[in-house]
């Protein structure tokens, strides 16, 4: 019988919506509706204090044992293991704002993180690491808790983007993916899958070969950014957050 948790064994291929895909899914609503539930409560300053450094804590650990465990299992290579990828950056950047509360990173987390992480969950890029492997842990939990760092700053910071935020985003996300295209270059990496397609089942597949899927992905983000403020399109909760708090 295999233990809770192993590390270089890969013999058990991920299968989307089975039981190992769909428990972690279910476990994300229940803590986001906890955080709605519970959002009066998280703004009690002790408590709202502690629970974002445990929130931040968790991101920064997940992501450096990733680092440990691949430099340990000999995998570690700087045109794949960098965080560099949209979750893998907006993993990091969840981490500074849950600790410095800063609406500038909400802005580019919330579209990001909901829209980015959320799609990652959903069709996730695992291969042959599947329960009860390390990595099928680390993605499931860092992915998850960009998504409930989002939720955080909303229902319990009552932070709110705006319809200018949409425009910020995407010209960010595009002066990134200039940066990262000279990367990929430089390394010989895929970050952002800029020069091919993930080896795993994706939303890429639906959107032609390359390089025409990074055209269809600028629509793509766009849309994403769409459907992410339409909740304050059809029900405002609020007027947005432009300050930090001390």
């Amino acid at each position: 019988m295999r233990g809770l948790i192993v590390f270089t064994d890969a013999d058990f291929p991920f299968q989307m919506f089975s039981a190992a895909h769909l428990w972690p899914l279910g476990l994300l609503l229940a803590a986001a509706l906890g955080l709605y539930l519970l959002r009066e409560r998280l703004r009690t300053p002790g408590l709202n204090r502690l629970v974002r450094l445990c929130m931040a804590g968790l991101l920064l650990i997940t992501e450096a044992s990733y680092h440990i465990w691949a430099i340990w299992n000999g995998t570690w290579t700087v045109g794949y293991s960098l965080p560099l990828h949209i979750c893998g950056l907006a993993g990091l950047l969840s981490a500074v704002m849950l600790i410095s509360r800063s609406y500038f990173i909400f802005e580019l987390v919330y579209f990001w993180g909901l829209g980015g992480a959320t799609q990652a969950l959903l069709t996730p890029d695992l291969g042959s690491y599947s329960f009860p492997h390390y990595m099928y842990y680390k993605f499931f939990i860092s992915h998850s808790l960009i998504v409930l760092a989002v939720l955080f700053m909303v229902f319990a910071e009552q932070y709110r983007p705006t319809f200018k935020s949409i425009g910020k985003v995407f010209i960010i996300t595009n002066v990134y993916a200039a940066v990262i295209a000279a990367v990929d270059w430089l390394t010989g990496g895929n970050y952002l899958y800029l020069c091919e397609k993930p080896p795993g089942p994706s939303l890429l597949d639906w959107l032609g070969p390359w390089p025409w899927y990074i055209a269809v992905l600028e629509i793509i983000v766009v849309l994403s950014c769409l459907l992410c403020y339409l909740p304050y399109i059809c029900c405002p909760l609020g007027k947005a957050k432009h300050t930090n708090k001390a």
